[in-house]
This record gives C-alpha cells, structure tokens and sequence, in this order.
C-alpha cells in the first residue's frame, strides 16, 4: 500500500505546476496536461516518486545516519521546522550559508561557538564582561542560534539532503551534489528533476502540498527510527542472553574442576 494517495494529493493541490512558458523540458515525463497556460502534474507518477524516496529515507533513519532537511521560502520552513522536530533531525529554515556542507569544519566551529558562549554565562566569566561586550556576545549567540542551532547536534556530513524547491536552495543543491551526497526533492516544472536523486514531482509553493509530501517521509523516518531501536534491544536481550548462559557454563565449569580436585585428593589419601 502506498505511503500517500492520489486523492489526498490532488486535494492538496500537488498537481498545479507553473506556468507553461516557465517549464523546464527536463521534467516533461512527469506533466499530465496543459490547462489554461499551466501544467498540471501527473500525480500518479508522484505517488510512485513519493513512496520511493520514503522507502529510501526509511533506511538511512534505521542506518542511524542523519537528513538534512533545507527550506527557506516562506510557505515550507515553519511547515518543516515544526514536523522535522518530531524526528530529531538537522533543518536549515533560515539563510543556508555557503559552504554549509564543502566548508563543514568552519560551520562546526560556528556551532562550538554558541557553546563556548553558553559555558561563559555559567562559569562566570559572563559577568566580568562590559555592558557593551555582553550585548555583543549575546547579539552573535542569537544569531548563531537562529542560523545554526537547528543543526547543532550534526557532528559529522549528513548521509542525505532534503530540499523543498531546489531552484531556491539551488546553493545547497550544488554542495550536496560536489560531496555526492544524495538528494532527496520536491521538483516543480520550473525544475530539472535531473539534478537530484530522489525528485518527487509537485506543487512546491502551496503549503498543503508542501506538507503531506513531508508528512509522508517522516513518517518514513519514523519507521527506520523504531526498526533500529527494536533492533538495539534484541540485540541487548541476546547479549544478556548469552551473558547469563555463558555465566551458567562458567559454574558447571567450576564445579567439575572442584569435583575432580575433591576426587584427586581422596585418591592421594
């Protein structure tokens, strides 16, 4: 069974794409039809896209790998801010910075920034500060924490990249390409589905549209998540397992070996 339907993407308003003069030739195989100078997306090829890419999703959470999602226009970053949250995965909804994921290093000690800030509010060197520096400090804390707090527990690359509108976080786009990282995507028709790994065709403007596409790979991610957490605790339930028969092994073991030195010692008297 599919993760999304037809029907659900349709009254989602998925399948309304730009304007026909705006198209880009790439993504004819996904366009139904052409109404009143706008394309119209064939949404089922995007259920097929969709379940795709959340198949794909699923086992990267279940790997233990991070996605990053990235969007920045308007309609998508509080829609994928308040549902990427549910998850615990890195977001960038603001201003993607250049360099976010060629120039990782220099992002990370931008992270380890904010915390050396917050070690001087609580160690007391905070206070020693000037009116002035204080400010200043808790001015580039703000603004580190609105451009990089959403990604402060990403140590390492993301294993993946999620993009709503890759013509608007075409920056993104191109560093994730030049890492190899894959790609997974919301591709409009004013879009080259070409340019990532994952294109799911559909509205990419249109918040309802923007949503349940997103409601269905993180519930993907949510899956994966459970299937490694199962998985742990088996692991740990066959560890313990073998742990107490190895114990038990260990005092008939030593039991035997007390017998015989008991029998041996009968035997020399």
């Amino acid at each position: 069974m599919s993760r999304i339907t037809f029907q659900e993407l349709l009254d989602a308003g998925a399948h309304f794409g730009h304007l026909k003069r705006k198209w880009n030739p790439n993504i004819a195989p996904y366009i139904f039809m052409e109404r009143n100078g706008i394309h119209i997306i064939d949404l089922h090829k995007t259920v097929v896209k969709i379940d795709e890419a959340a198949s794909a999703m699923r086992q990267i959470a279940k790997s233990g790998r991070k996605i990053l999602f990235v969007a920045t226009k308007k309609q998508a970053k509080d829609i994928v801010a308040e549902k990427v949250k549910q998850v615990n995965m890195p977001y960038i909804t603001e201003r993607w910075s250049g360099g976010m994921l060629t120039n990782f290093p220099t992002i990370r000690k931008a992270v380890k920034k904010m915390t050396s800030i917050d070690k001087m509010a609580v160690d007391g060197t905070f206070n020693h500060l000037s009116k002035r520096e204080k400010l200043q400090v808790q001015r580039q804390r703000a603004k580190l924490e609105k451009n990089l707090g959403s990604i402060a527990e990403l140590t390492r690359l993301p294993a993946a990249l999620f993009v709503v509108d890759i013509q608007k976080e075409k920056i993104a786009v191109a560093e994730a390409t030049r890492l190899k990282i894959p790609i997974f995507a919301i591709v409009d028709t004013n879009s080259n589905p070409n340019l990532v790994d994952y294109p799911m065709p559909a509205n990419d403007d249109a918040s309802k549209s923007i949503s349940i596409i997103l409601d269905a790979l993180i519930n993907a991610v949510k899956e994966g998540l459970s299937e490694r957490k199962a998985e742990k605790e088996k692991d740990a339930a066959l560890k313990e397992k073998n742990s107490q028969k190895k114990g038990e092994k260990d005092k008939v073991a030593v039991k035997k070996t007390g017998a015989r030195k008991f029998s041996a010692k009968k035997e020399r008297k």
